[in-house]
């Protein structure tokens, strides 16, 4: 018995990867502000592709929160509102403390060290968005380190729209989030290290707190 038409023809997906890559990077590195248009055709001129990735990427970018589709616009980079801005942050919460105590459990010296080279990294940084860049990848190192797949995968699903609302909103303290942030990210890490979970919980919390009353400063 024939099974053609069973299943879908094989598509290479591998360019589309790399098309939302490039877009999602032009956008944290500030070159498409909240609420500016994607238009496919001038992204595939610019790409050098077809359009057939482009609208696939940004398809990919809409899943993650970082792309917004109207049919009377076409699709813009995501303008977080404020009831957005609440609810990443508590869903960020409850994601987080699960990681924490699970990396103080099990994470591995291997694990630790990758956040101290992260921390290293921030004291090294020139600028907001490399500051941005490794505020986040602290924070993936966690979720890594605490052997979750799942959790991981649910921190993954809001990983950038957290990124767009650091960038989007660093305008208007940049300079007390620049000051603290490598000190900040240093203890945490070693609460980790010293697997107190008790410290480590109060560290983070208190961290992603503090944070947000800043970037959300008027």
């Amino acid at each position: 018995m024939s099974t053609s038409g069973r299943v879908a023809p094989a598509r290479r997906r591998g360019l589309a990867d790399e098309v939302a890559d490039r877009v999602r990077d032009a956008i944290f590195g500030g070159a498409y502000a909240p609420g500016a248009q994607l238009r496919e055709v001038e992204l595939a001129g610019e790409l050098g592709v077809s359009r057939g990735p482009v609208r696939e990427a940004l398809l990919r970018l809409e899943r993650e929160g970082l792309v917004r589709s109207e049919w009377h616009r076409g699709a813009t980079v995501t303008t977080l509102s404020d009831d957005d801005v609440a609810e990443l942050d508590s869903l960020r919460a409850a994601l987080e403390r699960l990681a924490v105590e699970r990396a103080v459990d099990v994470a591995t010296d291997e694990d630790l060290t990758a956040l101290d080279a992260v921390v290293d990294r921030m004291e090294r940084a020139a600028g907001e968005h490399e500051m941005v860049r490794c505020d986040i990848a602290f924070h993936d190192a966690v979720y890594a380190a605490a052997g979750h797949r799942r959790l991981l995968e649910a921190w993954q699903a809001i990983r950038s729209q957290v990124h767009l609302f650091l960038l989007t909103r660093i305008g208007v303290s940049s300079a007390d989030y620049l000051a603290g942030v490598p000190a900040e990210h240093r203890g945490l890490a070693a609460a980790l290290r010293a697997r107190d979970r008790a410290a480590a919980l109060d560290l983070f919390a208190e961290h992603r707190r503090h944070a947000l009353e800043i970037l959300t400063r008027r």
